[in-house]
């Protein structure tokens, strides 16, 4: 008798480009249905058609504003109402932006907090409680290898990196006893799209170390699947990590802001 294969629900926020774009595919291509979050309704949709036609899953698609928690609230009631209970998190919607932190509008720093920061809490705790509920889940949190340090005209965005990054560290161990696993992916220059959206001067040593999202994406299911606490995807990257973590300060932020530019 032919018992049919049972798949999972995953949630991805972000996921009309980029990084979010890439994780439908892959995911996808394991048979998983997915429930694909963002603001671009019309790249959504058509991100979803063409899963539905060439993996033959199921593809739920929400326009929401996640920096708008109560909109956050009320997605998270529409799928219960559906019977949909998310197995696998994807946190990766973000926005960065470069330049000096002074010279920058206060609005656009604030948003990028709410965004990154605070809509990315408000999504982990909400589906946390279903999946405690059930005993077992898995959530990936989106950071960067920015948030290994303050990074000169980065300044919102590497520090609101590195709450997620020790935010996921922390949940790692608090979630383990309630059957969840919980993953920091830790991507470095990689072309997404963020850049451009970022206004961010791309240098000759940024492209040199610039990664494809499938490896990243990759990089990133893996580690979840296998319960590791953070991924750096990409060896330039790890070296790059190991060079902050073995050096003073002083040392890799003047070396990097050399990189990045600044």
């Amino acid at each position: 008798m032919h018992t049919p294969a049972i798949t999972t629900w995953v949630l991805i926020t972000g996921a009309s480009s980029g990084f979010g774009e890439e994780f439908a595919r892959q995911y996808a291509r394991q048979g998983h249905s997915l429930v694909l979050v963002a603001r671009r309704l019309d790249r959504l949709q058509a991100l979803a058609g063409e899963l539905r036609r060439q993996f033959n899953v199921e593809v739920v698609v929400e326009q929401v504003d996640l920096s708008d928690i109560p909109a956050i609230v009320q997605l998270h009631q529409r799928l219960h109402e559906r019977g949909i209970a998310i197995e696998i998190l994807v946190n990766n919607a973000g926005h960065g932006l470069q330049g000096p932190f002074i010279d920058s509008k206060l609005e656009a720093a604030l948003a990028m907090v709410q965004l990154d920061i605070a809509s990315l809490t408000a999504v982990t705790h909400i589906f946390a409680q279903d999946m405690r509920t059930r005993g077992r889940g898995k959530i990936l949190l989106v950071a960067s290898l920015l948030a290994l340090q303050g990074t000169v005209n980065f300044a919102v965005y590497s520090a609101a990196k590195a709450y997620v990054l020790r935010f996921g560290e922390a949940l790692h161990r608090e979630f383990k006893r309630d059957g969840i696993t919980v993953t920091s992916l830790c991507p470095g220059m990689s072309d997404t799209g963020f850049a451009a959206a970022a206004n961010q001067k791309i240098t000759p040593g940024l492209k040199l170390l610039m990664m494809q999202p499938a490896p990243v994406v990759r990089a990133g299911i893996r580690a979840l699947a296998a319960g590791r606490i953070s991924v750096v995807p990409g060896l330039p990257n790890k070296f790059s990590a190991l060079f902050m973590w073995a050096t003073p300060r002083w040392l890799h932020q003047a070396l990097f802001a050399r990189a990045m530019g600044a």
